[in-house]
């Protein structure tokens, strides 16, 4: 007898080529079957006629850390119909802290934040600071590291010996571009793909390079296509919402800390120090990211000067800063074997309110830019393979239950599983706790948290699929 059994869906599984009408029978947390019509006993049925049903979800770029807006990505992830994540800054022990309380069950991986002023004392240290940084995020559960260059830059050849220094210790590591020499855009792109060396990297958000802060936006889409195509080892994402994420803390001097905020202000013909976000946020150009009350929201004008104010600065925030039509090529385009030049559609949300995968994501299946089966391949399955999760992704027999259902006329997640346990549920959620993706030298420290480890290794190789 199965445990679960899930008819009349729309199930999307672009791995094994379904995308009909079935039912998904599940088994001790594994896909046990899908077919047409099954005739099993299950524990529950549960009917999804006229709904989708495909792999779970997948965000390959989100925030979980207070320090990017709140407590709540986790739950905002969840209630978008995200089963997966990948963490991108941390901090690792307050996404981990927060877990017991603010846990629903989803997995995660978290990347460290390789970074100045926090988590380096200077934009230039040593490979043995590199290492004992690199080191103990692994040990205690991280997946890896990411540089946060174009918030907090590095020097440039600091950036690329930390790249090796981590894919030496076969973590994962992960690049907003950007250094002390170049910024977040084309030219700092240009620069990371450069200091890769042919060699594997996370390159954050691609749309993030293509504002056209040095070239029209389009020739910077182009570019930065040509880019990749070239340089095969570059996995990357990139998301389809206008919005961004930032901090917008300012220090003792009044000046901008973020490379980006800096950016964005200036985009919008403001200072880059503290009067120009009190004139961006009254002008609505400016966005206070603030808890409303069990989730983040945006608030911009006088309340969210009064809050940023009251803050002393400290706070995440958010600029409509991403043109529509590099979003829309860049989720599109194809290398010449057929797979997609940016792998995934991610958010760069969690508890920054932009999780929008199936509120957004969906639109480009709509515009016939994607088929549906290549919308589910960049939610999940590319994303499953960039994190080294051969058994997510996709819904062959023996494969992990992680499931997303949705309404494709709304947009909107009607529910979602993990290993065949509901996460989400008639519009709550009805989970807790979570489960760690880390390498073998976190496993115990995961453990000893009361958590479950999925181990993986990120020094594997990958290649791409092409678009099915």
């Amino acid at each position: 007898m199965w445990d679960l059994l899930l008819k009349n869906a729309h199930v999307v599984d672009p791995l094994n080529h379904v995308n009909e009408v079935c039912d998904v029978a599940i088994e001790n947390g594994k896909i046990a079957e899908v077919g047409k019509d099954l005739q099993g006993k299950a524990e529950e049925v549960i009917d999804f006629t006229g709904l989708v049903l495909q792999p779970g979800i997948i965000d390959s770029h989100v925030h979980l850390g207070r320090m990017w807006g709140s407590p709540y990505g986790p739950k905002m992830l969840a209630m978008n119909g995200v089963t997966t994540a990948l963490d991108m800054a941390g901090p690792l022990e307050d996404v981990l802290d927060s877990v017991p309380e603010y846990g629903v069950g989803i997995n995660m991986a978290i990347l460290q934040f390789a970074s100045p002023p926090f988590t380096f004392k200077t934009n230039a240290p040593s490979k043995e600071e590199m290492e004992t940084l690199i080191d103990k995020s692994l040990k205690d559960g991280a997946l890896g590291v990411k540089l946060l260059g174009g918030h907090y830059p590095l020097k440039p050849d600091v950036s690329s010996l930390l790249v090796r220094t981590a894919l030496e210790k076969r973590a994962y590591v992960a690049w907003h571009a950007g250094t002390s020499e170049h910024g977040s855009n084309i030219e700092g792109m240009i620069e990371a793909v450069a200091m890769a060396d042919g060699y594997p990297l996370h390159l954050a958000h691609i749309n993030a390079y293509c504002r056209g802060a040095i070239k029209p936006c389009m020739e910077e889409t182009a570019i930065a296509i040509d880019l990749l195509k070239k340089n095969p080892n570059i996995f990357c994402e990139s998301y389809v919402s206008p919005k961004n994420g930032t901090r917008l803390t300012c220090d003792a001097e009044g000046k901008i800390q973020s490379k980006v905020t800096g950016n964005c202000l200036r985009h919008f013909g403001f200072s880059e120090d503290r009067d120009g976000v009190r004139k961006a946020l009254l002008a609505g150009k400016a966005f206070v990211v603030f808890d409303a009350g069990g989730y983040s929201d945006l608030m911009t004008g006088e309340k969210a000067l009064k809050m940023w104010e009251e803050a002393d600065s400290d706070v995440g925030g958010s600029f409509n800063i991403n043109p529509p039509l590099p979003r829309i090529e860049l989720a599109q385009a194809r290398r010449d074997d057929g797979s997609f030049v940016v792998d995934a559609i991610s958010t760069d949300g969690g508890c920054i309110p932009r999780n929008v995968i199936l509120s957004q994501g969906l639109s480009l299946v709509k515009l016939d830019i994607l088929t549906l089966p290549e919308f589910a391949q960049k939610t999940s399955l590319n994303p499953a393979r960039m994190l080294r999760l051969e058994n997510k992704g996709h819904l062959s027999v023996g494969a992990d239950a992680d499931i997303t259902v949705y309404d494709y006329a709304t947009q909107k997640p009607m529910a979602s599983f993990i290993e065949g346990r509901k996460i989400l549920w008639n519009g709550e959620l009805v989970s807790k706790g979570a489960t760690v993706i880390c390498t073998e030298h976190g496993k115990e420290a995961i453990e000893k948290r009361g958590m479950k480890a999925i181990v993986v290794d990120p020094g594997k190789q990958i290649e791409r699929i092409p678009a099915l």
